[in-house]
């Protein structure tokens, strides 16, 4: 079993999970979940091949923006010296995902939303991103997803897993792998 590292530069212990070997991908949990909910979608995903490197959020303060926890996943990916990689995210995690392509466009090879939040971040520029929505999500609803594609149709792909709700990566975890494996293609 893999243990869960901190880093903690400047105290922010930012708590994060390396697993596998092979192309990095970057998860990032759901507000208040600490990354427990993607394990699951992770040992798949571990298993066909990928390195998957989760971060969680530090611990709650109510000065952290969005950008400060952008620099944590940079900072542990420093750390890690992965220098470029796809990052995604649940709901929130995704916000942070996006908020970091955005800033950082070197380091992002694309972005992966598993839900997404209304947020006021545009899709960075002539960066792919995959988004995966329950179909039944009514927190993060599809609607959300189809109305980001709408706003770059060329960059935005989605696919939409049916009879899934809000937690569909704990749910639906081997389809929610399938999409992404066959995303990527990195097989």
């Amino acid at each position: 079993m893999t243990r869960l590292e901190t880093f903690d530069p400047d105290d922010r212990a930012i708590p994060y999970l390396d697993q596998g070997d092979g192309p990095a991908l970057v998860l990032l949990s759901e507000r208040g979940a600490d990354g427990g909910g993607l394990g699951t979608l992770t040992s798949i995903l571990v298993e066909t091949g990928f390195r998957i490197v989760r971060i969680g959020f530090r611990g709650a303060a109510d000065d952290v923006t969005l950008q400060d926890l952008a620099q944590d996943v940079l900072d542990v990916l420093d750390h890690l010296e992965i220098r470029d990689t796809w990052i995604g995210g649940h709901a929130f995690g995704g916000t942070v995902a996006r908020t970091l392509a955005l800033a950082h466009p070197d380091r992002a090879n694309g972005v992966l939303l598993l839900g997404v939040e209304v947020a006021q971040i545009p899709v960075p520029q002539h960066m792919p991103v995959l988004v995966v929505q329950g179909a039944g999500d009514e927190i993060t609803p599809a609607a959300n997803g189809l109305q980001l594609q709408a706003s770059a149709p060329g960059l935005v792909s989605v696919t939409l897993l049916e009879g899934a709700g809000h937690m569909f990566p704990v749910t639906h975890a081997g389809q929610t792998a399938e999409i992404i494996e066959e995303y990527l293609d990195w097989d």
